[in-house]
């Protein structure tokens, strides 16, 4: 079966492990090389001759920014994608492309109010995230660069998920595979050939996000796109907008809290460290991200199954959706996290030739991405709650992880016993492995009630 497939058939009708690995092997390497836009960066910058980990450094201060922008992204292009889910299954078309072109419209606008707040408080925001006099210009040159394509970003990132939820998930992997695949021929063309340094790795990340954008909008305004782009659903409504943020809400914190908790973690690395941790910080948090975005890639590939056959009252499918996500994610995460935990050294290596920040990182990365390994499960069942449509508990298990646990660890076990550095190592993997016990008894109690209530 493929794409020309009537997709509302194919996400209610086809056997449920044959279409989640149709749906989830195209949105997994679509995250993969999404992943590769900041990897290939780092990888590239820290092999500048002569100023490699500092520059690393100030491009790991820069990240927080880069993820609030992306967490726009998210606020309403998985709100709205999801709400659009929803709708096709029960048939309401003119809804669906009402959430699109509401979508668009709120992009755009995120995209204008971002880009100029952080052109207008660069500098003071960068020193507050944690850059030094040292790290600071490396951090502003790709930061000024960076900034001008945020509606790029906005729109390859926001508009791509509505792609993935018609069940054209391959077609979604194609948007990041254009401009992962450019990023990644320009990166060296600017960073060594044209002697650009990091302001190269900024404007080839944005010319690439600027080719996916014009890819992602005339997909929507095809033929073969079941929703299209229509000038009469740009205009905003409030009952629309009102639904794509509160299920929207949910991502949004993920990433949200994500940049705040880079923020502490980049100041508690000055504080308590120097240069080199915030160098090392950038590169676990890149490996990090490693282990995250295919977890969410699975998710992605699941939510649209999941979504249309509860919107269509199949509790069954829905139900079934949801194991074959539970168990591919922990196996995911288990398997990846522990390669990672084997030979630590090989992949600090990928990142810095600086055989210092591999010894100083070897320890302190197999401490730091333990908990990783039971994510999948707080994943799957996270992602399905915001499938299902339940945005309070969904957002409430995003603050659960890092805001109601991590983030006061990182300010609490730092003073503990002269932890310093350590508390932050360590402040992780117990806020992961909390949160994934958490939200597994949660979802074990509330999932008995959804999978035996219709959609509303």
């Amino acid at each position: 079966m493929n794409e020309s497939t009537p997709q509302n058939n194919k996400l209610g009708t086809q056997p449920i492990g044959k279409l989640l690995f149709s749906m989830a092997i195209p949105t997994v390497l679509a995250q993969l090389v999404n992943l590769l836009y900041n990897i290939v960066d780092r990888i590239y910058v820290g092999r500048i001759p002569g100023s490699g980990s500092l520059a690393l450094a100030g491009l790991g201060v820069t990240f927080p920014i880069i993820l609030l922008v992306s967490a726009f992204a998210a606020l309403i292009g998985m709100g709205g994608a999801t709400r659009m889910s929803i709708a096709m299954g029960r048939k309401e078309h003119d809804t669906a492309e009402k959430l699109l072109g509401n979508s668009i419209t709120m992009l755009v606008i995120a995209s204008l109010i971002l880009s100029g707040i952080f052109m207008l408080a660069k500098e003071p925001v960068l020193m507050a995230f944690g850059a030094s006099e040292a790290t600071l210009p490396y951090a502003s040159d790709y930061l000024s660069i960076y900034l001008f394509g945020t509606l790029f970003v906005q729109v390859a990132m926001g508009l791509n998920a509505f792609i993935t939820n018609q069940g054209f998930a391959r077609t979604g992997m194609i948007t990041v595979l254009i401009g992962c695949v450019l990023n990644i021929i320009l990166d060296p063309i600017f960073i060594f050939g044209f002697g650009m340094g990091v302001r190269g790795a900024a404007l080839a990340t944005i010319i690439s996000q600027g080719v996916s954008a014009v890819w992602v909008m005339w997909f929507l305004c095809s033929k073969k796109s079941l929703l299209r782009i229509r000038q009469k659903n740009l205009i905003l409504s409030g009952k629309i907008v009102g639904s794509i943020l509160t299920l929207g809400i949910s991502p949004f914190i993920m990433q949200a809290t994500e940049c705040l908790i880079q923020l502490t973690f980049n100041k508690g690395m000055q504080t308590y460290g120097n240069d080199m941790y915030v160098a090392l910080m950038s590169i676990m948090f890149s490996l990090m991200q490693l282990v995250f975005m295919p977890m969410m890639g699975l998710a992605q590939g699941a939510q649209p199954i999941i979504s249309y056959n509860y919107g269509a009252k199949n509790m069954e499918r829905t139900q079934k959706a949801f194991q074959y996500l539970l168990t591919t994610a922990l196996i995911f995460t288990v398997s990846v996290v522990g390669i990672v935990l084997m030979v630590p050294q090989f992949f600090l290596g990928l990142f810095t030739p600086d055989t210092a920040l591999i010894e100083l990182g070897t320890a302190p990365l197999r401490v730091f991405l333990f908990g990783m390994m039971a994510m999948g499960a707080q994943s799957a069942c996270q992602q399905t709650f915001m499938a299902l449509g339940e945005a309070k508990i969904s957002v409430f298990l995003a603050l659960l992880r890092k805001v109601i646990l991590l983030l006061p660890l990182a300010l609490i076990l730092p003073h503990v016993a002269g932890l310093g550095v350590w508390g932050l190592f360590l402040a992780e993997p117990i806020s992961d492995l909390l949160a994934a016990t958490t939200t597994l008894c949660m979802f074990r109690y509330r999932s008995k009630k959804l999978f035996a209530t219709p959609a509303k």
